[in-house]
């Protein structure tokens, strides 16, 4: 125990060091950092720089783009789509003008993801810097803690891509610089982020470095890299990677509903581990009402009816609940209350969209037949019929982005994400009467562009 307080401790001072060179006010920083990254000290061994990557995997937890507060993906882009019913206050107002579709660029929330993936940014691009430098770190542990902190930074930079369209890339901590950038487009960010991803699986294991995988391993990399390929429309090298991870003896399937969130499964990829071993997961606390309102969101009840009669992952994953006489439908993905949960982490990456990515490879190459039994695969568990034979490409994937959304709810921005990879955003108009076609964009926030006017132009019908 004690050694889990030492460490934790370290942990904290060491990102706290990286951290206070970082400033939210600006498009990376706002004045030159005072108090820069101690190179010297903060990676002075390999101790102290796997503290360092530990502090980015601990404010990914508490407050990011994957975070499972408010904050996060899972909550924004599911009450901006359709999979989330808001009900958070109007003083709340940057939230419930995106459930209503009508965010503008001042908007609050919209600021803050974008300068809190940045400040991520930041903090992955000082950890490859100090990594680099240091004299006392041997081959392997730089390969493997460049590799961590270059995946971490490729999903911040893959959700912005995907949230924002055009971004600014930086891989750099240099002020001047990046206080002067200018946006890329998607198809260039998706291509940097390739090389970025196949520059570092080399020195990262398959082998997990903790047995509740909290940490980015090799296929891990291979996931994201071939979500990258598909925004690309790399199919084929996209399927390659999706079979190499789906044949992996790492990977079992989970075939028992009730199990699917909880920590052990080896069914995982990769998860994000509470800041305190009974600490309740942020989901379980934003989707957490019983006996009153809720004030936050709740399921949407074009997902609810959306699912198949007979759908288990309906019956198990949400519990309608009655409040004063009307029927609300709470996420019941992650079930342990605080201060009880020793089961339970925040699940990133499973197997079941590695999946459902590998059906969507072979389906953009017209490999129907081949792409079937893996969609089979999530339906058997959910107690459903299998997807008829003959299908269309085109029916194809309306089923997979279908599955996405009945087996990700709630879960890491996924109906954005997938609906947005497969050009199938205006499907959301359907249910959200304010939905314009420019809305599959975010704008870029305001407070960006006034103070780097090279983020110009604003993006359209903003």
């Amino acid at each position: 125990m004690k050694n889990i307080i030492t460490n934790r401790i370290k942990c904290l001072t060491v990102g706290c060091m990286i951290l206070s060179s970082i400033s939210c006010e600006k498009f990376i920083d706002t004045d030159l950092p005072y108090n820069q990254i101690g190179t010297n000290e903060v990676f002075s061994d390999v101790s102290s720089a796997n503290a360092a990557v530990a502090g980015l995997y601990a404010e990914l937890w508490s407050s990011s783009i994957i975070s499972g507060d408010i904050t996060g993906s899972a909550a924004i882009l599911g009450t901006y789509t359709d999979d989330l019913t808001c009900y958070a206050p109007y003083i709340q107002n940057g939230l419930v003008d995106l459930y209503n579709n009508v965010q503008i660029p001042s908007n609050t929330i919209v600021y803050n993801l974008w300068s809190k993936a940045y400040k991520h940014i930041y903090y992955a691009n000082s950890i490859i810097k100090g990594v680099k430098e240091s004299t006392s770190i041997s081959q392997s542990n730089k390969d493997r803690l460049i590799g961590e902190a270059t995946v971490l930074r490729s999903l911040l930079y893959y959700n912005l891509s995907l949230i924002f369209d055009e971004i600014p890339y930086t891989d750099t901590t240099d002020y001047i610089y990046n206080s002067q950038l200018k946006k890329i487009s998607k198809v260039q960010v998706m291509a940097q982020l390739e090389n970025d991803l196949k520059s570092v699986l080399d020195g990262l294991s398959d082998q997990y470095a903790n047995q509740e995988r909290i940490y980015i391993s090799r296929k891990v990399a291979e996931l994201l890299l071939g979500k990258v390929l598909l925004v690309g429309e790399k199919w084929n090298e996209a399927e390659n990677l999706f079979s190499q991870i789906v044949q992996s003896p790492l990977y079992v399937w989970e075939a028992d509903l009730t199990k699917v969130f909880n920590k052990t499964g080896k069914h995982i990829l990769w998860q994000l581990k509470p800041a305190s071993s009974t600490d309740a997961t942020k989901e379980y606390l934003l989707y957490n009402f019983t006996t009153s309102l809720p004030t936050t969101f709740a399921l949407s009840d074009a997902l609810v009816n959306s699912f198949e009669t007979g759908d288990l992952r309906k019956q198990s994953w949400i519990l309608p609940t009655v409040i004063n006489g009307k029927t609300y439908f709470r996420p019941m993905k992650y079930r342990n209350p605080v201060n009880s949960n020793t089961t339970e982490n925040s699940v990133v990456f499973r197997i079941e969209e590695v999946y459902l990515l590998y059906a969507e490879s072979l389906t953009q190459q017209n490999k129907i037949a081949e792409a079937k039994p893996l969609v089979d695969k999530l339906r058997q568990r959910a107690g459903i019929a299998p997807l008829p034979s003959g299908l269309s490409k085109e029916n194809m994937i309306n089923r997979i982005a279908d599955e996405f959304r009945h087996e990700f709810f709630a879960e890491m921005g996924h109906r954005f994400f997938d609906l947005k990879r497969l050009k199938k955003m205006d499907i959301i108009a359907l249910s959200k009467p304010s939905w314009k076609s420019f809305h599959n964009a975010f704008p870029i926030p305001e407070k960006e562009l006034t103070i780097n006017p090279n983020l110009n132009p604003q993006n359209q019908g903003y």
